[in-house]
């Protein structure tokens, strides 16, 4: 069996989709690709070992990564192109972000790994009527790959929020990979969804424009016990906001949106998720760059009455509090509303795992395979 897989991580972000592969000490990641730079900062303060190439995937020829890489062979690709282009909540049209699927392929085509893990929005299997989702998937079948494709819902696998994501999974040759069992839901014999009030209802209660550093942490449940690091809080301000927007947030109660306001404050515009809060007692919506603005997207902290603060939503994307983030802090938002969950990421990774050395021994794969790893991956 292999000791390390060489990985390396296209369109990364900030590193969420990284994230499970980097805890798993079979996989060794070894470069990165961003073309923002000050999102390229905060992968690299989060996986300081890995090569980090600020560039547009454009400028990644065969001799550029020959250079990077130094000539070794790469057994695994990941990644996901912006979604901004497929996503249901916007334009959703044709253009050249619509085609960054072909520079994913030129670099597969250029490295050759022997798999890879494609990521992207649910919006990406209607896109020209389901058109676009064919033809990914005939250009990756072009270059040999044996492929598989499922939406996972972040819910289903401990992040407390329902984010649901398109994942093709691409081998040459026999294809071994399964995707993960759900660990979470309302099923019997599934843990229960983690709620909002269990991933967020530790952290001090804030006022619209009030900040807290005051923390003890006190992890009384699973998600808590993965997320609460070094016992330290930062980024925990709650957006300032005016005394309109102030009485509308504290004038709805949980889970209610601006439909449900009193004529008299009630917003004339806007859509039927905006202006509302979240609920106590189950998983957070899907969270976007726009979760600390209440008229653009359901984020308003059901407790407290206000826009969540930039940890509330890492919290959300179950990114664990030690995480670093990079920038202002609108683009901080962006780092956080644009990633792949860890935990999401770490079930995948976890499969990934097995598969590739499933396929390393020409076995095949059992789902109860007896596969070591850490015990954050159990949760």
């Amino acid at each position: 069996m292999k000791n390390k897989y060489t990985c390396i991580d296209l369109f990364a972000g900030v590193g969420g989709l990284s994230y499970g592969f980097s805890k798993l000490h079979e996989f060794n990641i070894v470069a990165a690709n961003e073309i923002e730079k000050d999102i390229s900062i905060a992968y690299t303060l989060n996986h300081p070992n890995v090569k980090m190439m600020n560039c547009n995937i454009n400028e990644l020829t065969k001799e550029k990564l020959d250079n990077i890489l130094e000539k070794q062979s790469i057994d695994l690709v990941v990644g996901g192109p912006p979604c901004q282009s497929y996503s249901t909540l916007g334009k959703r049209q044709m253009d050249e972000r619509a085609n960054l699927f072909m520079q994913y392929k030129r670099v597969l085509d250029i490295l050759e790994p022997k798999a890879f893990v494609f990521e992207n929005v649910v919006g990406l299997l209607s896109m020209d009527k389901g058109r676009l989702f064919l033809k990914i998937q005939k250009e990756f079948s072009d270059l040999g790959y044996n492929l598989k494709h499922k939406v996972l819902d972040a819910a289903d696998y401990g992040v407390p929020q329902h984010r649901e994501r398109v994942i093709l999974v691409g081998f040459k040759g026999k294809n071994p990979y399964q995707f993960p069992p759900k660990t979470h839901g309302e099923e019997l014999g599934l843990k229960p969804y983690v709620k909002l009030k269990e991933a967020i209802g530790d952290l001090p209660v804030l006022k619209s424009g009030e900040s807290s550093s005051d923390y003890v942490p006190n992890p009384n449940n699973e998600f808590l016990k993965f997320v609460c690091r070094n016992g330290k809080l930062t980024e925990h301000t709650a957006p300032k906001n005016g005394a309109h927007l102030i009485k509308i947030m504290e004038a709805l109660k949980d889970g209610e949106s601006k439909d449900d306001l009193p004529e008299n404050i009630r917003p004339k515009s806007g859509y039927g998720n905006t202006y509302a809060k979240l609920w106590w007692n189950k998983p957070s919506t899907t969270i976007t760059r726009n979760f600390a603005c209440p008229s653009s997207s359901r984020c308003i902290h059901p407790r407290d009455s206000r826009a969540m603060s930039i940890r509330e939503g890492a919290r959300l994307q179950s990114f664990p509090d030690d995480y670093i983030f990079y920038g202002a802090d609108g683009m901080k938002r962006l780092e956080i509303g644009n990633a792949v969950p860890p935990l999401l990421s770490c079930a995948i990774a976890k499969q990934m795992l097995i598969a590739m050395n499933a396929e390393h021994k020409n076995e095949e794969y059992h789902v109860d395979s007896t596969t070591s790893v850490p015990e954050l991956f159990l949760f």
